[in-house]
């Protein structure tokens, strides 16, 4: 078998040298990404997979209040975000081959627990208290799915060349942001397969809730096998641990991790959070329009459909104009439509809330791509002037400096994960109220009742996070816009591009 048809450690790899990548080194990197996308792109369905099983748990008999409902989505989401950080490192300690498979073959444990568990008639006969620690602990396994990203960039950044990695890593982020709208798109149609048409009209009706996870189980077993078949590890993809250390010292880690919170964590949050958010906030739109409310989650694909897509357009854009002045821009967009979403929610108009949080989704793809623009060059500034400061060599300091950029990116992947858990948290914590009323409620009449008159619950959770997007757009001209430097900064992105 030749080397591409079969994975093996690779003891030379040298993707700088234009004769070794265009001979040897084109073939296999390109072998590598799309196996790569394919199992990343899994680990995002897998992740967000419970966007769906929770607003169908009422059709298997679990009923649940909107904060316990939040909860489901919050803690995959919360585990997904933990696990970037060790993901991280496991390339260099199992070989890219090696860890693409393991963390595939582990996203069959959350799709079988959802294929198994959820919709057996076991957990329905339990008391509430039960099915929702049981529902809590098959939800927090799909986190597993979240960490792949982290170990899928840090592998393929070892196969390209530098002026290679940025397209082939947006392809790669892009291929698996697009696994969160292809579950939103795909599994409200699976697990209605065999049910009557005319059932599906009812607000609460029949569905195959095990198909959710069992669609994905031989996609996940095909994965897993391509990359044990057919993927490579790099000998020296070896992590970095003093660039690292190093990044965790330097201020600007920080700040780009804080605005990719805004930027990664309001894509991610809002796609845990839309289907939820978006059912007990428009009760009698939905009611008037059963094929919109059965499919509901097919409907918030389009937001993170949007998103995804947009990611590449932002670091385009970043590399014209400046990633300061687009992420700028982003938090500014963001801040008037989610103002716009509240206009909706307070006047009953289900297309206004529905627009601008798609342009949320595309504001936040758009911001995705520019604040990974911007890590490159803020670092690469910094290598000139400790240049210029201590008199070392500029081209050896840039060398340094591309490093630690490199680690920033993995840091602030990972932190800013932890954003799309503070927007559930926060939607979570603006539920209570509603939640105690709908939980003391007697008869499905007066939880009706208190639906109907509680459908601006979300609205003091939608102000703060306006005001959030008031203080990114604040940090960013406070820190990248408002000095002099900044103009350096501008300059790189264009030289770099």
């Amino acid at each position: 078998m030749s080397a591409l048809t079969r994975g093996r450690w690779i003891d030379d790899w040298r993707p700088d040298d234009e004769q070794f990548w265009e001979r040897e080194g084109k073939p296999i990197a390109r072998k590598n990404l799309a196996f790569s996308i394919f199992a990343e792109n899994l680990g995002f369905s897998i992740w967000v997979l419970w966007t769906i099983v929770v607003i169908n748990l009422g059709n298997v008999g679990i009923e649940l209040t909107i904060s316990e409902a939040f909860w489901l989505t919050a803690v995959p989401n919360l585990v997904g975000a933990t696990l970037r950080i060790p993901y991280t490192f496991a390339v260099p300690k199992f070989g890219g081959r090696a860890w693409t498979m393991i963390s595939a073959a582990l996203l069959l444990i959350p799709a079988t627990l959802v294929a198994v568990v959820v919709p057996s008639g076991w957990l329905a006969d339990q008391s509430h208290s039960t099915q929702f620690w049981v529902l809590l602990g098959c939800a927090a396994t799909a986190g597993v799915g979240g960490g792949n990203f982290s170990s899928s960039m840090a592998n393929i950044s070892h196969f390209y060349p530098d002026d290679k990695k940025g397209f082939a890593l947006g392809l790669n982020a892009a291929g698996g942001n697009i696994g969160v709208a292809m579950t939103q798109l795909l599994v409200p149609l699976a697990i209605i397969v065999g049910v009557p048409a005319a059932a599906v009209k009812n607000p609460i009706h029949e569905v195959n809730l095990a198909y959710a996870g069992l669609m994905w189980i031989p996609f996940i077993i095909i994965a897993a096998t391509c990359a044990y078949l057919y993927m490579d590890s790099i000998t020296d993809a070896k992590s970095d641990k003093e660039s690292y250390k190093l990044a965790l010292t330097e201020k600007h880690t920080w700040i780009m991790s804080i605005l990719y919170i805004g930027t990664f964590g309001t894509f991610i949050g809002f796609s845990f959070a839309f289907p939820l958010v978006v059912k007990n906030t428009f009760p009698e739109f939905l009611a008037q329009h059963s094929f919109i409310a059965t499919y509901l989650a097919g409907l918030a694909f389009l937001g993170a459909l949007i998103g995804s897509v947009a990611r590449p357009f932002g670091g385009w854009l970043s590399d014209k104009i400046g990633g300061e002045i687009v992420t700028m821009g982003v938090f500014l967009g963001m801040t008037g439509a989610t103002i716009m979403g509240i206009v909706g929610i307070n006047n009953r108009s289900f297309t206004l809330f529905f627009v601008s949080f798609m342009v949320v989704f595309a504001l936040s793809g758009i911001g995705n791509g520019s604040t990974y623009r911007m890590i490159p060059t803020i670092f690469k500034r910094l290598g000139h002037e400790e240049s210029d400061r201590t008199g070392a060599d500029d081209e050896e300091m840039q060398k340094e400096f591309k490093r630690r950029a490199a680690a920033v990116i993995g840091i602030a992947g990972a932190i800013g994960a932890f954003g799309g858990f503070l927007i559930q948290v926060v939607l979570r914590q603006a539920s209570l109220d509603v939640s105690a009323l709908l939980k003391a409620a007697e008869t499905p009449a007066e939880k009706v009742a208190i639906a109907s008159a509680n459908t601006d619950w979300a609205v003091p959770a939608l102000w703060v996070f306006v005001g959030a997007y008031v203080v990114f757009a604040l940090i960013t001209w406070a820190v990248y816009l408002r000095s002099p430097a900044t103009a350096t900064s501008r300059t790189l992105a264009h030289e770099s591009a």
